[in-house]
């Protein structure tokens, strides 16, 4: 009877010594363990807190390692959990992987600024090689809001937004990254310009109101009518997306640290041009280029329109949409001609009255 009460207490004491040294590994944990065994497609490892043998499959050995020693002791990646019918499935192949997940998410933690490379365009954004590891940044985390082909392989800097090894996935940001560098710099770089001044940028955004310029490391606003004397829809019209331009600089604020500029300046304004080539009373051809409720603009030389009011295109009422049509070439007579003040009234209504 001592016997067996004996035998009970060493038994339940083995099985609490083993249940106090096993652990339960996730898949993606890194193990420390030791070759025990060469099996025909692959290795057994004892890692310390499993309940049985982990395996390590042939396939997941590192390229250009074919074997491995009796004894080696090696740190592994683990890709299948332990259950109660199998062990462990390692890797090594994957250790690399998880030392880079590891290490982005410290940089995650950490606020640090990465590098990725662009090496393709997906919808909604781009994918990024990082250390090996796939990654994306959503278009409303690229510094131009729109993925474009120059963007392919360049290298840009970002920010970690999510590090997940269990779901493979990797979401960075480069707006965040460029947000960060402006406000280190943003002052030393104001304190070098002066308005008027005439410098180079690459465009890095364009929306419906302008397009950003990044000169030297901050972004300075090219408003859509700084952009040509002649009438655009859509900055996009003149500019691309990675285009680098030359601008002028008009504006500098430094309490709100922006800098506004000019790309049409950089040519000699067409207003001045037309002085003393146009007078009142003269007879012209023109190219519609808007159609309103109150009348049409006619482009009269490059960069220069003028306005036909609804009054002046006919003695009758008429509806100018009807008349009219963006393209359309009229003739037109100069009715008042103030270049200084950019304003240029035009007629139809008074050459058929000089005709009759």
């Amino acid at each position: 009877m001592t016997a067996t009460l004996e035998k009970t207490s060493i038994d339940e004491f083995e099985k609490l010594l083993e249940e106090s040294f096993s652990k339960s590994y996730s898949v993606a944990d890194v193990v420390e363990g030791t070759v025990i065994k060469k099996e025909q497609d692959g290795y057994l490892v004892s890692v310390r807190g499993a309940k049985t043998e982990a395996f390590l499959p042939n396939k997941e050995l590192p390229s250009g390692e074919e074997t491995l020693d009796i004894g080696d002791v090696k740190e592994f990646y683990v890709l299948k959990e332990e259950n109660d019918e199998d062990g462990m499935l390692l890797s090594l192949k994957r250790l690399a992987f998880a030392q880079a997940w590891a290490q982005l998410n410290d940089a995650k933690l950490q606020g640090d600024t990465i590098l990725a490379k662009v090496v393709s365009i997906v919808k909604g954004g781009v994918l990024v090689d990082v250390a090996d590891l796939k990654g994306f940044i959503p278009s409303s985390q690229l510094r131009t809001g729109t993925p474009f082909d120059g963007l392919i392989d360049q290298k840009v800097e970002v920010k970690v937004l999510e590090a997940d090894p269990k779901k493979n996935k990797l979401i960075l940001s480069q707006r965040l990254a460029v947000a960060e560098q402006r406000d280190q710099v943003v002052d030393n770089i104001l304190a070098e310009l002066k308005e008027d001044m005439i410098v180079k940028g690459e465009v890095v955004r364009i929306a419906d109101f302008g397009a950003f310029v990044d000169i030297n490391g901050i972004d300075g606003l090219l408003p859509i009518s700084e952009i040509s004397w002649q009438r655009i829809k859509h900055p996009s019209d003149v500019i691309s997306l990675g285009e680098t331009i030359e601008v002028k600089i008009i504006k500098i604020d430094t309490e709100l640290k922006r800098i506004s500029l000019s790309l049409k300046r950089m040519g000699e304004d067409p207003w001045q041009q037309i002085e003393g080539q146009f007078e009142e009373g003269q007879i012209i051809s023109g190219t519609v280029n808007k159609v309103t409720g109150f009348g049409a603009f006619i482009n009269i030389f490059p960069g220069v329109e003028a306005l036909l009011p609804v009054s002046e295109m006919a003695e009758e009422n008429i509806n100018p949409f009807n008349k009219f049509k963006v393209g359309d070439s009229v003739e037109v007579l100069i009715k008042k001609f103030t270049p200084q003040e950019h304003r240029i009234a035009l007629s139809i209504k008074d050459i058929n009255k000089d005709a009759e």
